[in-house]
């Protein structure tokens, strides 16, 4: 896009929304701004990895020692696309693997020592673009939005039935 011409609005995918979808349509939004901040944060000093890298690290981050298996419960995903994922982190040397001890079938799978910096750069830098969304609104004012998200997730918990 040229400098000289002005930035064009995406008019396609808006619509006169209902208060509810605008919500959901301003959630997804800044989420989406969030994590390709936190992302490009990293470009320079992290390894190239794709949004679900990351979070297969997170996940291992949060349970180190699980299995794929476990993950595969936890994500949803299928088991093949995660085997593909967990191998890549493997080959580039983010997880380590031990067979588990009471199951010689199974592998534990946690963050190695570049895995662990990895997750450590991402999390930082996820404080950093918080800080910087917050900007400008009182304690109290953050109280308030945390409580109406709550409230939300609170309504689509109790309309899931249980898996």
């Amino acid at each position: 896009m040229s400098p000289n011409l002005p930035k064009q609005v995406d008019l396609v995918n808006q619509s006169a929304a209902t208060p509810g979808e605008a919500v959901f349509d301003t959630v997804h939004h800044v989420m989406h701004q969030y994590r390709a901040m936190q992302l490009r944060g990293l470009r320079d000093t992290a390894p190239e990895l794709t949004h679900m890298e990351y979070k297969v690290l997170g996940f291992f981050a949060r349970h180190p020692g699980a299995s794929q298996s476990e993950l595969a419960a936890h994500s949803g995903r299928d088991k093949a696309q995660l085997a593909r994922l967990v191998k890549g982190l493997r080959d580039q040397q983010l997880l380590d693997a031990q067979v588990d001890d009471t199951d010689r079938r199974s592998t534990r799978l946690r963050l190695s020592t570049l895995g662990a910096t990895v997750i450590g750069g991402l999390q930082g830098m996820g404080a950093q673009v918080a800080q910087l969304a917050v900007q400008g609104l009182s304690e109290d004012e953050c109280t308030q939005l945390l409580a109406l998200l709550t409230r939300v997730k609170a309504n689509l918990d109790a309309a899931t039935p249980a898996s």
